[in-house]
């Protein structure tokens, strides 16, 4: 996942490094107590999000809501182990916190309580599967990226609500102290309930003000889903799904918008390579190594020709130009064939459009690939430059050690495989970063 400054920057997933990191899905099997409570974070990686939208509509406060759902995830820790994982843990989950939050209403009886309480006791056990529901998460996430929220707080506030990854996740991602993160986040959700920001998709009059922090949470709910911030897999499978579906809503919701289809075509390009991107053995298999057959062809195709229609439309923004970049890789019969004067000409672009040192870093490859990796170095190392700016980023230094290991710079390279190693709390990307840091050695 990209280091997210204040203001989001862009990151193409081709080139991000020489070394360009893939992972095997995860797979869960339960046996024990501790299988058990493995699942229930499972569930809570995959469904968190689910769950605090529908219990938000129900509920109509988000704070409740939360509290809801994390009172019902702990109660799975306790009777899970115990009774065995029930056959739809996710509704479960959902029930289980409509129950909780009838029972604090039964304790505090406000007529506005009691009104929530009526409304929580004629829903249904397990969410209704309508396209109502379905958009809850579309939902939340305008209500998070309200204008009344500070840009930051909207990005990080999605990512703890609807991807449902931890504060100390999000501090990582965005480089800040986590007492800093816990405090945007608490800010931001006292934000929604005092100043009653409604759950529910803008109007269309309102719907351009509010596009571009929308785009810019979804899109890093997939950088989330493509190399998760922590934990033994590289990605998930459940969030990067979630982050297609929630692309696809928004080209139905915006069809006219080039941006939205912009985002969703790069997802799906993305999404086409999973099939590739695991060997036999469950080794992470590189961009350039990957077996293009196998790459998905529906997804690809749906992909290149959101592509296609951006381009005709000539309204070029940044995740239209990503997208292309990222259909640039996937015309390419294998890595060798890939146009890397093309590559760099879109990099231009886009650092235009949505300047950053991590796009930088991104065209620095990119040169490497078409000049050789001293041209790339001196990219990289420029006064000003991505090494000046992303030291705390591991993406920086394993794409270091990558162009110093082909320069012949072995020492030099280890000890960027070291620092990039330090770096991330990804097991995946560790364990890929040591055994090209010991194939140095």
């Amino acid at each position: 996942m990209p280091a997210v400054p204040d203001d989001p920057a862009v990151l193409d997933r081709d080139s991000r490094s020489g070394d360009a990191l893939e992972g095997p899905d995860p797979t869960l099997e339960v046996t024990s107590g501790a299988a058990t409570a493995v699942t229930v974070e499972a569930v809570f990686r995959a469904d968190y999000g689910r769950a605090i939208a529908t219990l938000t509509r129900l509920l109509g406060d988000l704070g409740l809501a939360e509290e809801a759902v994390q009172d019902a995830f702990a109660v799975a820790l306790e009777t899970w182990p115990r009774d065995g994982v029930p056959p739809s843990p996710t509704g479960w989950v959902v029930t289980t916190a409509r129950h909780r939050a009838i029972d604090r209403f039964r304790r505090e009886s406000t007529r506005e309580q009691r009104q929530a309480q009526a409304a929580l006791l004629h829903a249904p056990d397990e969410p209704e599967e309508d396209y109502a529901v379905r958009d809850d998460r579309l939902r939340l996430v305008f209500t998070c990226c309200h204008p009344a929220i500070a840009p930051a707080a909207q990005v990080a506030l999605t990512l703890r609500l609807v991807a449902g990854l931890t504060t100390p996740e999000i501090a990582r991602a965005f480089l800040v102290p986590e007492p800093t993160m816990a405090q945007r986040l608490v800010r931001a959700k006292n934000k929604i309930r005092d100043a009653h920001i409604p759950y529910r998709v803008p109007d269309e009059h309102e719907l351009p003000d509010r596009l571009r922090p929308v785009l810019a949470v979804i899109y890093l709910v997939h950088n989330e889903a493509y190399v998760a911030t922590s934990g033994d897999s590289l990605d998930r499978v459940d969030l990067a799904a979630e982050a297609v579906r929630l692309g696809r809503l928004l080209v139905e919701l915006m069809p006219d918008e080039p941006e939205a289809r912009g985002l969703l075509a790069l997802m799906l390009l993305a999404e086409s390579r999973r099939p590739a991107r695991v060997a036999a053995d469950g080794s992470l298999v590189r961009l350039a190594d990957q077996d293009r057959s196998l790459w998905d062809a529906s997804l690809l195709a749906e992909g290149q020709a959101l592509v296609r229609e951006c381009l005709r439309r000539n309204t070029p923004g940044p995740y239209q130009i990503q997208a292309a970049i990222a259909a640039v890789h996937s015309d390419a019969t294998t890595a060798a064939d890939t146009d890397w004067r093309q590559v760099i000409a879109l990099y231009d672009q886009l650092l235009a459009a949505a300047p950053s040192q991590v796009v930088r870093l991104n065209r620095a490859i990119a040169v490497a690939e078409l000049d050789g990796p001293t041209a790339g170095l001196l990219e990289i190392d420029a006064p000003d430059g991505p090494a000046t700016h992303l030291d705390a980023y591991h993406l920086l230094h394993a794409t270091r050690a990558a162009l110093l290991a082909r320069q012949g710079r072995t020492a030099e390279a280890a000890a960027s495989y070291d620092r990039a190693i330090a770096l991330t709390d990804n097991i995946a990307e560790q364990r890929f970063l040591t055994s090209r840091r010991d194939a140095l050695l």
